[in-house]
């Protein structure tokens, strides 16, 4: 059962006001020297414009088939080269060392449990070049937004959707009107540099926002870049 098949259809509108991200990733992938990864690739928001910059294929891994194939046929448009794997994020294996990994759009928050999220950390190190970097985002919680939007409607570019929090699960739900949902649960800044650690990967930045602002305590994002030991 493919549980993003009704955002597919709706997500180049879903995702039209996340811009920003886009030029920070391919400075990335840039700067990288060697195989580039982009996990829970989607429909290829983030990996065509990558690919473009970069003048060579990247891999992308998704669970989604309907993603996928959307990721497909605009690569296709495009003319960039996609090598794109149905997978579980949990269960990426890479056949040679990549330089980058990176995981967009707080792709990291679909996973239940802090053992998934170290099950995709201990996957990445693995995959990952001595020197290699693993970057992801993710939103900071903030219990007095979560607060004013919990239970309510609201309206994101004309699509109608329901935000649901969750405090004893760490959890967001949003729901269409047709009733299908997806879920995140978010995590601490605690959170994720213990499973930094335990992946034997090393902090390298941690930005506030994707102009690489320095983060406070005023942050509303997470922007982290992690790094293999060389």
């Amino acid at each position: 059962m493919d549980s993003y098949r009704a955002f597919a259809a709706i997500y180049d509108d879903w995702a039209s006001h996340m811009t920003e991200d886009v030029p920070f990733y391919v400075e990335r992938a840039r700067d990288a020297e060697g195989t580039v990864v982009e996990l829970a690739v989607g429909n290829g928001r983030v990996a065509i414009p990558v690919a473009q910059a970069i003048g060579r294929p990247m891999l992308g891994v998704d669970s989604s088939p309907a993603m996928l194939a959307q990721a497909r046929e605009q690569a296709a448009e495009a003319g960039v080269e996609l090598d794109l794997r149905e997978q579980d994020m949990r269960d990426f294996t890479l056949e040679e060392p990549a330089a980058l990994v990176y995981c967009p759009f707080r792709a990291m928050l679909h996973l239940p449990t802090w053992q998934d999220k170290r099950k995709v950390f201990e996957r990445v190190a693995a995959a990952l070049q001595p020197g290699g970097r693993f970057v992801w985002e993710s939103f900071v919680f903030n219990p007095h937004r979560a607060a004013e939007s919990d239970g309510q409607w609201a309206v994101q570019a004309g699509i109608r959707h329901r935000i649901d929090h969750v405090p004893a699960d760490n959890r967001v739900d949003i729901t269409l009107e047709s009733g299908a949902s997806v879920s995140l649960w978010w995590a601490t800044r605690s959170e994720w540099e213990g499973l930094v650690d335990v992946a034997g990967l090393e902090v390298e930045a941690l930005y506030g926002d994707f102009d690489r602002s320095p983060f406070t305590v005023d942050s509303r994002e997470f922007v982290w870049v992690a790094r293999k030991p060389a």
